[in-house]
């Protein structure tokens, strides 16, 4: 077991596009690979483990969702990972781009909505850690290889100290997870799992 130090008023749980289209069965990118692949990460178990220990401790938890806006190319068509969002997709509003059942915020827990990839680009997220004084976030969600890996990095840059749970995270594939677990993000965090934390 890795042994953390966690000090819950300095420690704050970031839950990263766990929506229905991501992960769900019938949501929108089960057939790219996303659903199976959270069944194969357990990833609903570990997430689940997560917010039960956060609550508990009275860590903040603040659960982050991308979202299409309808109407106009709101996402931009700079990058083919935008092009992939909305029309009708991760839609404001839709049954897609709602919390998964069983993950839905306390009253007390900001659900932040943004359309680009890091949670840290477009959705107030920096300062509501600040004005917790906040200063370790521990990331789970989905996709590793892209929204996750984006905050990650970006929480590395705005001088937190990065956590990823790696098994409270999915991606496309096996392939596309390992590609974002076993290269550049382990010079950017410390990659755990889900049991290093609640048992820390």
């Amino acid at each position: 077991m890795t042994k953390l130090n966690l000090d819950p008023t300095r420690t704050a749980l970031v839950l990263i596009d766990l929506q229905n289209d991501n992960v769900h069965p019938d949501g929108a990118y089960a057939s790219f690979g996303a659903a199976a692949h959270a069944v194969e990460q357990d990833l609903l178990t570990h997430v689940r483990e997560l917010l039960a220990w956060a609550r508990a401790q009275g860590v903040p938890v603040i659960h982050n969702r991308i979202v299409s806006y309808p109407g106009r190319p709101f996402g931009g068509s700079n990058a083919p990972i935008f092009q992939m969002i909305g029309p009708d997709s991760l839609r404001l509003g839709s049954w897609g781009a709602q919390a998964l059942d069983g993950l839905e915020a306390h009253e007390d827990e900001p659900v932040l909505l943004r359309n680009r990839m890091s949670c840290f680009n477009g959705s107030g997220i920096d300062m509501l850690l600040r004005n917790l004084g906040v200063t370790d976030v521990i990331v789970a969600g989905v996709w590793t290889n892209m929204a996750v890996e984006h905050t990650t990095r970006d929480a590395a840059d705005h001088g937190y100290r990065a956590i990823l749970a790696t098994d409270a995270t999915s991606s496309l594939s096996a392939d596309w997870q390992h590609a974002a677990v076993s290269y550049a993000l382990t010079n950017i965090a410390e990659l755990v799992l889900t049991s290093d934390i609640v048992e820390s």
